[in-house]
């Protein structure tokens, strides 16, 4: 399969998985979060088994994708390379009825996405488009999300897929795939059956910004808060109402207000209340924490915890709830012990003709969580930009790149395999 080859299987692939609506749903409790999820992992596992795939396997239940691409040649490096992207598109902006063109050679000026509605997206609002002068863009209309994140990396996995299936006598490495829901939403490949998937070790395919690559992430928890108030006609409310919503405010007002994701970059971490509902009655407050350092993370959750005592000091123990739940952990503790990976990606990276770029991840991947549960996956950047939002975009180029580099990566053997 040649360069062009590339591009346009790359690009035919993340436009029908762009129009599959596949958005995950916040606060469900259940797994997956949406059922039209499953329309994708249905059209994956059909596609992988007309490729050649073997070992295809649709878990319904858990609603993951799995893989393998065997390799006959007696010369292939013989530990397997597996690699993990997530269906699910983010609850942020409008996933439905996605409408996916491609933008031929762009120009570097503004781009008119629906003339319709006269929706721009604006150069000197989005520098990074610079960078991307010459190139095809897959975009939207301007009212949905695209879904690049992380369908652009899906569509790269697939096309890896079908090359190395076609060709098995070339010395490449065998994969084990896997494609998972929910990770916008927490999920964090939680349901993904280590065993069956068959690596040691993985990389995760998720991020903006091509070449760049994360083995460092955020710790991070979320804190839920409940507080009951006694309301009152407020007439004759003294000495007798107990406003829950003034409790949730001096809760607020207690964390620091230069520690927020808005006032914080690079390795500082921060509280960040995402969501408050309040009335007189009832207030209930969700709260993410983050931290790259274990100790300065949990000196945050007990910072949280103080804050909620003094609370319940001053109002009674009893109208306030705290429940601080752990979602993952900084994969450089343990991806620190296994250089080799994280060498063996920076090698491709650098062999594809990119400068690989690195640092600490403001964020978590599947692979945050997958770490500690005994596969380790630093991250590759899919390539996407602006994702999210209705002016999100993906070069056509840096995906066909994703493909050369996840070539590399199986052509290459892992050191001591």
């Amino acid at each position: 399969m040649n360069h062009a080859d590339i591009e346009k299987k790359v690009t035919e692939r993340l436009i029908r998985y762009a129009r599959v609506n596949t958005q995950s749903s916040p606060f469900r409790g259940t797994w997956p979060t949406t059922p039209c999820q499953m329309d994708l992992a249905r059209l994956l596992a059909d596609e992988l088994r007309s490729l050649g795939a073997n070992d295809v396997y649709f878990d319904e239940n858990a609603c993951i994708v799995y893989a393998g691409i065997r390799s006959s040649c007696p010369d292939a490096p013989s530990s397997p390379v597996g690699l993990i992207a997530h269906m699910d598109t983010a609850p942020d902006a409008p996933g439905e009825n996605v409408r996916p063109w491609v933008l031929k050679g762009y120009d570097g000026g503004d781009i008119l996405l629906n003339s319709e509605k006269g929706i721009v997206m604006r150069a000197e609002d989005y520098p990074n488009l610079q960078q991307y002068i010459g190139c095809d863009l897959v975009l939207t209309d301007g009212t949905t999300l695209l879904g690049g994140d992380d369908k652009a990396s899906i569509a790269a996995i697939m096309t890896l897929a079908e090359c190395l299936a076609a060709h098995p006598e070339i010395p490449h490495a065998p994969l084990r795939l896997a494609f998972t829901p929910d990770e916008e939403v927490g999920g964090l490949a939680r349901d993904l059956d280590l065993q069956r998937f068959g690596a040691p070790s993985a990389y995760t395919l998720d991020g903006d910004h091509l070449g760049w690559y994360e083995d460092e992430t955020f710790n991070a928890s979320e804190a839920k808060i409940l507080i009951s108030g006694r309301s009152v006609h407020t007439g004759t409310a003294k000495g007798i109402m107990v406003n829950a919503v003034d409790i949730a405010a001096e809760l607020m007002a207690m964390l620091p207000q230069d520690e927020k994701p808005q006032t914080t970059s690079g390795i500082q971490g921060f509280y960040h209340v995402s969501s408050c509902t309040a009335t007189c009655e009832h207030a209930s407050l969700r709260m993410i924490i983050r931290d790259f350092d274990k100790d300065r993370f949990a000196a945050r959750e007990d910072f949280v915890r103080k804050c909620v005592k003094k609370l319940q000091d001053r109002y009674g123990a009893e109208r306030i709830g705290l429940e601080i739940t752990l979602q993952y952990r900084n994969m450089k503790e343990i991806l620190e012990k296994k250089p080799e990976l994280t060498e063996r990606l920076k090698q491709a990276i650098a062999d594809s003709g990119i400068h690989p770029v690195s640092e600490p991840f403001r964020g978590g991947t599947d692979g945050s969580s997958l770490t500690w549960r005994g596969l380790p996956c630093p991250n590759l950047s899919a390539g996407y930009e602006n994702a999210h939002g209705r002016f999100e975009y993906v070069p056509v180029q840096s995906m066909a790149k994703n493909v050369e580099i996840l070539m590399r990566l199986c052509f290459s053997p892992l050191s001591g395999a």
